[in-house]
């Protein structure tokens, strides 16, 4: 095949492939055998080699009958379309001087209009003869709009059976699929193709190692991997690229699972020492003092944590579960065990309020057995210090010598905890909360301390679903809490659009009631200030992924309908504004408004927590430092403002403020987002259920996944490309048999070098280390 716009060949001359070497094909550059060029419109991509661009894959294939749905597109997209040339015709231009070119294609319901322009009416003529009506083509361009018409201008092409070096091509090319790559542009799909038969067609089976292991390939039934390659990218068939897929799917799957199933045998084979308790200790204490019984779940997870931790293997385990399901409970079990046989437990914190909250809440649970050694403290229990980057120098010093004395038996903090200045007297357990907030260099910092390493608990309040949690957590045990204890109360959810005035004016009249019948209400923005940009506003936060974010638009606080419909962008809702804006509604006269956010100071963000949580600031106007952990039982209304702006995970986590203390909480989502867009289906989804393992699922379906791993936490550019956690549930609980099966045989993979070597190069050294969630 061959461009239809610009001139050139799909691959600019080059050398041919060259032979084996000490390198192997693969990992030629594309600069030596597609020439510079053509490499370096690739490298746009992030290709760089042979074996980069052969697993470059098709996103979906088109067919002549299979038309791209013309109404789904998006003004801005970058996008390829498969579609029905309709008519075509080309007239000089009065104004500007020139010649136009106007095509219309279809998809048998909707139409696109292409636009190209010349000097002269000659030059468009190419273009006239080869869009002819009937014919049907792939058409790629950046989406635009014109007179409230959808188009692509000066678009590049390939006509299905003429843009062909022969005619036996073109009848081969127009009856089989059609491969459609991700693209970029200036690389449209059809040069990607053009590209990978260069590379692949000279291939032989002995120019590729395959990482997967033969015995493997024939239990399931799996082509090799030369013949994946051809599958997927030369499909004479469906029935090829299908087979092919599968077997590159599993690969990365057995990959993956490998890497866990090598990192968690490693970290088997360290000992350390058992923290079995002791009868009549703290922990007995406190179980015989608590005013509720414990879930079910609670008791199998206090078992199974309590096990590990009587054993000299170091436990490394995730404590997950939904929104009030108890996990700090479970925890501060877990650090009682600790602390009765003699050890200390940290619990590293990701922010000061959180830090502060949870300092708070396991004094309130632990009472007289958290002043262990003070006037009316309990002699069985411990204390409990706190650590923080902003503390005072006698408060610091204070919170050092009690760690490194052993006085406090539980040390909480943030990430100043990590620093060397810390010592322990003996680390016996260290407890993550929101691991997926902190970097592996800072959990080591803990995990590496002392003679013995200490056992590790990860929480996380974000429910993940099954599949998500066997690939990403899968070196990890993990225990699960699936019971709500007593008292939680429901709390419903509504969407509100902002342009709608009345409807606004009756969210904040809502807030007023909920104030005046002694509640509290949280107004929740995701900006500080006015001058602050959409992503990061608060250091507090969590950093917005590109997934999270979505039609950012326009929020008027006063519910102006026609700039909600304006098609300006609108500055987000800031935390500075609206907290003034609220202190002036009639509604709210007289009440006290709040301010908290990430840039205040620990003594000043205690002190707005303090005011909300007695009643003297009973709305408190936050970002998402309140996201998790924080309890206030009065509260009981929440607004969150341009809701579309936040992930479904954060939403669910957000409502989980409200609803704590008994009292029926009542959740208001206002947002811009348009109709039937993704944001919308967010919003949606969390409105309709307050499930969180369901959500979880749901946002796994709606983000597509993305690169499961992390990569920006790791810092490498291999992500997952094939394989689906959720869609491949079962083939990743095989390839995870397969993966345990192998390193418990071979922990080295010595006599699997190849698939040692895939490790290495797929997921890279930084990303194998984030996979140590411990």
């Amino acid at each position: 095949m061959s461009p239809a716009q610009g001139g050139a060949d799909a691959v600019d001359a080059g050398p041919a492939v060259p032979g084996p070497h000490s390198g192997g094909r693969l990992t030629e550059p594309l600069s030596k055998v597609l020439g510079t060029r053509t490499a370096q419109s690739l490298g746009k991509l992030g290709l760089a080699t042979v074996g980069d661009l052969l697993r470059h894959y098709p996103r979906r294939y088109g067919s002549p009958g299979e038309m791209t749905p013309i109404r789904d597109l998006r003004v801005g997209e970058h996008v390829t379309v498969m579609a029905q040339v309709r008519s075509a015709t080309t007239r000089p231009m009065r104004n500007r001087g020139g010649a136009m070119l106007e095509a219309v294609v279809t998809d048998g319901q909707d139409s696109l209009r292409l636009t190209f322009f010349a000097k002269r009416m000659g030059v468009l003529r190419m273009h006239e003869d080869k869009l002819r009506a009937g014919r049907t083509g792939l058409f790629t361009g950046t989406v635009g709009e014109y007179r409230g018409e959808r188009q692509l201008t000066h678009p590049d092409y390939l006509i299905v059976g003429v843009d062909a070096a022969d005619e036996d091509e073109a009848v081969l090319e127009a009856s089989r699929p059609i491969p459609i790559y991700p693209s970029a542009a200036g690389v449209p799909t059809w040069r990607i193709g053009r590209a990978v038969r260069t590379v692949l067609d000279p291939l032989a089976p002995e120019d590729v190692t395959d990482p997967v292991p033969q015995e493997i390939l024939e239990r399931h039934g799996h082509v090799g991997l030369l013949d994946a390659w051809r599958g997927v990218h030369v499909p004479e068939t469906d029935e090829d690229w299908r087979a092919g897929r599968k077997r590159l799917v599993f690969e990365e799957a057995l990959v993956l699972q490998s890497a866990l199933a090598r990192r968690r045998a490693a970290h088997d084979a360290h000992r350390t020492v058992p923290r079995p308790g002791r009868s009549g200790g703290a922990l007995d204490a406190f179980d015989s003092e608590l005013p509720w019984p414990l879930t079910g779940a609670q008791v199998r997870a206090g078992e199974q944590i309590g096990a590990d931790l009587s054993a000299d293997t170091p436990m490394l385990r995730l404590l997950q579960g939904d929104v009030g399901s108890g996990k700090t409970l479970v925890a501060l079990r877990a650090m009682l065990q600790v602390v009765d046989s003699g050890g200390q437990a940290a619990l590293l914190a990701p922010t000061e309020v959180l830090a502060a909250q949870h300092l708070r809440t396991l004094r309130a649970m632990l009472g007289a057995l958290a002043e262990a050694g003070t006037l009316g403290g309990d002699a069985r229990g411990t204390r409990i210090a706190l650590l923080t980057g902003s503390q005072g120098a006698a408060a610091r010093r204070q919170a050092l010598a009690d760690a490194a004395s052993g006085a406090a038996g539980i040390v909480v903090g943030t990430h100043a905890l990590l620093s060397e200045t810390v010592q322990f007297a003996d680390l016996g357990l260290v407890v993550v909360d929101e691991q997926h907030r902190f970097g592996v260099e800072q959990r080591d910092a803990l995990r590496t301390r002392g003679e013995h390493p200490p056992h590790t608990l990860v929480m996380t309040a974000t429910p993940i679903p099954r599949t998500v949690a066997m690939t990403v957590f899968g070196d990890l045990e993990t225990t699960v809490l699936d019971e709500r204890p007593a008292g939680r109360a429901e709390v419903v959810t509504h969407v509100v659009p902002a342009g709608n005035r009345a409807w606004l004016d009756r969210v904040w009249a809502r807030v007023a009631e909920e104030v005046s019948a002694g509640r509290r209400a949280y107004v929740v923005c995701p900006r500080i200030d006015e001058d602050d940009s959409a992503d990061a506003a608060d250091p507090d936060s969590p950093e917005a992924g590109a997934d999270d974010l979505a039609d950012d638009g326009m929020l008027p606080l006063d519910g102006d309908a026609a700039a909600a419909k304006s098609t300006q962008r609108a500055p987000l809702a800031a935390a500075t504004q609206v907290a003034r804006m609220l202190a002036a509604r009639p509604e709210l006269e007289g009440v006290g408004v709040g301010l908290l956010h990430g840039r205040m100071s620990a003594e000043d963000k205690d002190a707005a927590m303090s005011a909300f949580s007695s009643g003297r600031t009973p709305v408190l106007v936050s970002t998402t430092v309140i996201e998790v952990g924080v309890d206030v039982p009065e509260a009981s209304a929440m607004v969150v403002l341009d809701a579309q702006h936040f992930g479904i995970s954060q939403l669910h986590q957000l409502r989980g403020r409200i609803g704590r203390g008994g009292l029926p909480g009542v959740c208001l989502l206002v947002t811009s987002a348009d109709e039937g867009s993704v944001a919308e289906e967010r919003l949606t989804a969390v409105a309709g259920t307050t499930d969180g393992f369901a959500l979880a699922d749901k946002d796994v379906e709606l983000r597509r996944e993305g690169d499961v791993l992390g990569s920006a936490q790791s810092g490498g550019r291999n992500s997952l490309r094939l394989l689906r956690v959720v869609r491949d549930a079962k083939v990743i609980a095989q390839a995870r048999e397969d993966a345990k099966a192998l390193v418990a045989a071979d922990p080295r993979l010595t006599a699997h070098p190849a698939l040692g070597l895939a490790i290495d190069e797929f997921l890279g050294e930084d990303r194998e280390q984030f996979l140590e969630r411990g």
